[in-house]
Parts: C-alpha cells; sequence; structure tokens
C-alpha cells in the first residue's frame, strides 16, 4: 500500500524520536515546536531508561504545518547531546481483528525470557503493541528479577483458549509467573 494513500482528509503525521541525558528531556521544547508549527501532539510516549530519556511524538496536522515543523526539527536537532530523528508516517491502519490483551510476566532474573516471550509471540503471529520491562532486586530477598508488561494485538481468529494453554504452558517450562488478561477499557 502506498504511504500517502493512507492519509485522509488533509491530516499528515510527523513521527519524532529524540534520545538525550534525563537532565535534557526535550520534551517541552519539541510540544511547543509542534503547537508553534500549527500541528497538534497527537500521541507521545517517554521513557527514562539509565541516565537518558527517550521520547517518541506524533505530530499531526496539514502537510504545510507539518514542513514547518520539519524546517524547525532541522535547527531544534543541532544540539550535539540530542539524537534527533524524525519522518512522515500514515495514520494508524484500523485493527478491529485485533483483541486487545495484557500479559504481565515476573520471574527470578536470568538471560533470554523476554527473547523466548516475543518468539512465542511471533510464531503466533500476535502483535506486540508495547512493551516495558525491568530488571529490579527484591526487597525481601534481595533475589534478582525481571518483570515485563505486555500488550498485545490478537488475531480474533486465533483460538483464544488454545492460545492461553500454550502461553501458560511456556511460562511452567520457564518458571515465569504469569497473567494474560483481556483489556477491558
Amino acid at each position: 500500500m502506498n504511504r500517502s494513500s493512507a492519509r485522509t482528509g488533509n491530516e499528515h503525521q510527523l513521527l519524532i524520536q529524540t534520545l538525550t541525558p534525563a537532565t535534557r528531556a526535550p520534551l517541552l521544547s519539541l510540544a511547543r515546536r509542534i503547537a508553534d508549527a500549527g500541528c497538534s501532539l497527537a500521541d507521545a510516549r517517554v521513557s527514562t531508561i539509565g541516565d537518558d530519556t527517550s521520547l517518541t511524538l506524533l505530530a499531526a496536522g496539514p502537510w504545510d504545518a507539518v514542513a514547518k515543523l520539519e524546517t524547525a526539527l532541522t535547527k531544534f536537532g543541532r544540539d550535539p547531546e540530542l539524537h534527533l530523528q524524525h519522518y512522515r508516517t500514515t495514520p494508524r491502519e484500523q485493527t478491529a481483528h485485533l483483541l486487545p490483551y495484557l500479559v504481565e510476566v515476573v520471574a527470578a532474573d536470568r538471560p533470554g525470557i523476554l527473547v523466548k516471550l516475543m518468539e512465542f509471540f511471533n510464531r503466533h503471529e500476535v502483535r506486540v503493541e508495547q512493551l516495558n520491562s525491568m530488571r529490579y532486586q527484591a526487597m525481601q530477598t534481595g533475589a534478582e528479577m525481571f518483570q515485563a508488561q505486555i500488550s498485545l494485538g490478537i488475531p480474533a481468529e486465533l483460538h483464544l483458549a488454545t492460545l492461553r494453554d500454550d502461553f501458560f504452558e511456556l511460562c511452567d517450562g520457564l518458571n515465569l509467573d504469569a497473567v494474560m488478561d483481556p483489556v477491558k477499557f
């Protein structure tokens, strides 16, 4: 499909991503530039990992406002501590055939847990919509732990009971404590 054919009306979108030291996170500066260009901030994700912050922003507006924003970002991106990328994208396709589910996993930390989970979802053609994972030390015992929250889009034609059984069998084999529930909102 041609990327430009998915646009509706005169709405154009620009995906912006930055990586910076956490103390220099440019969320406010970018939000101002988006508004000043005549665009809307359609979606935003902010994540601080280690001592750095990642921003992923989606600006939307008419083509001339998006072009103005692109020019402003080129100038803004000259800061040597700012790693900035941006490109035009298209509105997300409707995914009515995907059922929203949330998976939560907790286990003793060891290499490869996330890889095994991603292989499982990939093999079943389940789409990972969002993923948050981290390692931490248990307060009570000091054990190194792994935790993940994964938002999924499960194809409606998959047999849910079979998928759940296969998922929990995988988790049992890997000694993972897991929950798989539909998103209810």
